[in-house]
């Protein structure tokens, strides 16, 4: 092995079309050199590559200086998502370089709750973070994730896997969940973050839990997220197969499927 396989991967470029915004983000190691933000009208594959020279551009950077690519893979848009993916899949052969699918959804929570954050001083204990995606009739594009605030530097910890689920029964199952857990175990404060006006009435089903604790944040994509978890695999020597990185589309579970044709 010679000198320059040793070479660490440092500068990285993140990508993310999941959603209505298109986010890119350069980073430096685990350190946000540029960030640019769009609401696309989800003409991404339009604005992608200014967007990226853009990005590229303010981080004084070209593209034969970048080491490694990190693209959300969704779940979200399905148009939307092969787009970025496609573009990283090209970049990275192109370029000889690592690529890393990062969950759209775990960016989405990070950046919603440290937006949250901005307006709300967080209570001591654990939030759970809960990012939604419209996915129409009734239909979320989610997961769950928990947040310590004294280590509010650390990426959410994934508590369920993303997936498309039906908002309703998706907070049924969030009070069992919380029921099941004794008085000391559970959260503090539940956040709905992300894509949350169509499901807001639904999201407060929950204040009989938690009051003014739950809260409902909307907040855009930004690109950082998908950079700082991207740096993370990416610095840790982290590359996923380029022909098998995919979109993750999701579906729903034959249970909520059933439910929904019954409609």
């Amino acid at each position: 092995m010679n000198n320059n396989d040793m070479k660490p991967r440092q500068r990285f470029l993140a990508l993310d079309t999941s959603t209505a915004s298109l986010a890119v983000s350069v980073m430096d190691q685990d350190k946000l050199l540029s960030e640019v933000n769009t609401n696309a009208d989800r003409n991404h594959s339009v604005h992608l590559h200014p967007v990226m020279a853009q990005a590229l551009a303010e981080a004084g950077l070209g593209m034969d200086q970048i080491d490694g690519i990190a693209v959300g893979v969704g779940p979200g848009s399905y148009t939307g998502i092969r787009i970025a993916v496609t573009a990283a899949k090209t970049l990275a052969w192109a370029n000889d370089l690592p690529v890393v699918g990062i969950s759209s959804l775990h960016a989405l929570a990070w950046g919603g709750l440290q937006s949250g954050w901005k307006q709300a001083v967080p209570e001591k204990g654990i939030h759970w973070v809960i990012p939604l995606l419209d996915a129409r009739r009734g239909q979320v594009y989610t997961a769950l994730f928990a947040v310590d605030p004294e280590h509010q530097e650390e990426a959410p910890v994934r508590m369920e896997a993303d997936g498309i689920r039906l908002m309703q029964s998706w907070v049924e199952f969030l009070k069992e969940r919380i029921s099941k857990l004794p008085e000391g175990e559970r959260p503090v404060s539940l956040w709905f973050i992300g894509e949350v006006d169509l499901h807001a009435e639904t999201a407060r089903g929950l204040e009989t839990w938690f009051g003014g604790n739950l809260h409902i944040h909307p907040y855009a994509f930004e690109g950082r997220w998908i950079g700082y978890l991207g740096a993370d695999r990416l610095l840790a020597g982290e590359a996923d197969d380029l022909h098998a990185l995919v979109p993750n589309y999701t579906q729903l579970s034959e249970a909520e499927a059933n439910l929904l044709r019954k409609r």
